[in-house]
């Protein structure tokens, strides 16, 4: 569920100066007014980046096939975008609910109607609590569960929510963490305490079991599938253990991430929402999918092309010009760190417009502003000062938070691309 009316409000946004690389053609103009006038790519300026319309719904609608056939829930990890309208999309293919990391986020959620919602963390913040609490209490049209690790976070949770007004029980999934890994109780044992806790609390009501699998490899090799496999195994015998001693009061969440390795989820967990003593929902939290990426997702996650076939493509692409060519083997763009994601890979030219992009062109640096591109042999008239150069990004979670408003695009790979939207988002 999501406000319709909040979300095609923002349409009715005014474009400015404060919209990077937007035309200053543009400024002053509606949303819904600009798109009107069928705008083509090459009036915005560099550096920008830009969403494939025809990749983020193949994107969309091949994981909420998959998922629906694995016979598990999908609440999609709304940090990775922030981006309402992207959510809208992905609520209306099926998805369960969506994932937020932060109390704020899902207060940015909540206002624009986003009925379901997964807190893929602890929530201490006694405002974010209280707001949690408060917003449960206006109406049942609202689901929110946040996790706990430990029995001091629990009883913290208690006394901040005992000394607000009273409300319904605040649902929180018991974290399960592994080691060297991020949060979550390092033991079952440990969780079986942090239940318990919440058990006790007047306040509290345990909802499930949840974790974080990426946190324990960043690889397919045999040692990291085996770490996943194993961590997932201790998740799945958590929950069991939990329901087979009544723990729970109702129907029961059980959790994990999916976008590294979502089959891997599935295999070790999607059994449980039939089979448990107790009703089990299994949700998949995976965030990067729906734009996926040319970097670490495309070569770890199962569900990429062209391992899958169709698969995952990356609907992301960064566009900066060559503003200098003060070696014969050198170009300098006008993106860097401030447009485009480096942590997970850097940059990968793709095409030129207006030059020709030599095979052996690498990106080898990123400044604040300018991105080095380096094409050993090559001719310095190849890729001229002015030209345009395409480039592939690696892990959208970074190049979402660097941009206000961003064009989509009917295709990145037309010889002509037209701006069919512009995705708002909210860093």
């Amino acid at each position: 569920m999501i406000d319709n009316d909040v979300v095609d409000a923002l349409a009715d946004e005014l474009l400015g100066p404060r919209d990077k690389s937007a035309p200053p053609a543009a400024w002053g103009s509606t949303v819904r007014e600009y798109l009107a006038g069928a705008p083509r790519l090459d009036q915005w300026q560099t550096p920008l980046l830009t969403l494939d319309r025809g990749r983020l719904d193949a994107n969309r609608d091949l994981m909420a096939e998959w998922t629906a056939a694995a016979g598990v829930a999908l609440a999609p990890h709304g940090k990775t975008t922030m981006a309402p309208q992207l959510w809208r999309e992905q609520l209306v293919a099926g998805s369960w609910g969506i994932t937020l990391a932060t109390a704020w986020q899902a207060q940015l959620a909540r206002s624009f109607g986003v009925g379901r919602i997964m807190l893929a963390n602890t929530l201490v913040d006694p405002v974010g609590l209280a707001w949690a609490a408060a917003e449960s209490a206006r109406g049942a049209d609202f689901e929110f569960y946040c996790w706990a690790d430990g029995v001091a976070t629990v009883e913290l949770m208690d006394k901040i929510l005992r000394e607000t007004a009273a409300g319904p029980r605040v649902r929180v999934l018991v974290e399960l963490g592994g080691p060297h890994g991020r949060t979550g109780a390092r033991t079952r044992t440990e969780a079986h305490a942090v239940a318990a806790a919440i058990g006790a609390s007047e306040r509290l009501s345990l909802a499930g079991v949840a974790g974080y699998e990426g946190a324990l490899a960043h690889d397919r090799s045999t040692e990291g599938v085996a770490a996943v496999r194993g961590y997932l195994g201790e998740l799945a015998a958590l929950h069991t253990e939990l329901g087979a001693a009544g723990a729970y009061s109702g129907p029961a969440v059980l959790t994990a991430g999916g976008s590294a390795y979502p089959e891997l989820v599935v295999e070790e967990l999607a059994g449980l929402a039939g089979s448990s003593s107790v009703a089990t929902t299994v949700v998949l939290r995976s965030g990067a999918y729906v734009v996926h990426d040319d970097g670490f997702y495309a070569g770890i996650s199962p569900l990429a092309a062209p391992a899958k076939d169709p698969g995952l493509r990356s609907a992301m692409h960064g566009w900066a010009r060559v503003v200098s060519r003060p070696e014969p083997e050198l170009a300098l763009l006008d993106g860097g760190k401030r447009d485009f994601p480096f942590d997970e890979g850097l940059p990968v030219p793709q095409l030129a417009l207006g030059g020709a992009l030599p095979p052996n062109a690498v990106v080898t640096a990123l400044n604040d502003q300018h991105t080095f591109l380096r094409m050993p042999g090559a001719d310095a008239g190849d890729l001229p000062v002015g030209s345009v150069v395409r480039l592939g990004l690696s892990h959208p979670c970074t190049a979402f938070d660097k941009w206000r408003r961003i064009p989509v695009i009917d295709s990145a790979d037309a010889t002509d691309p037209r701006v069919v939207d512009l995705i708002r988002t909210y860093f």
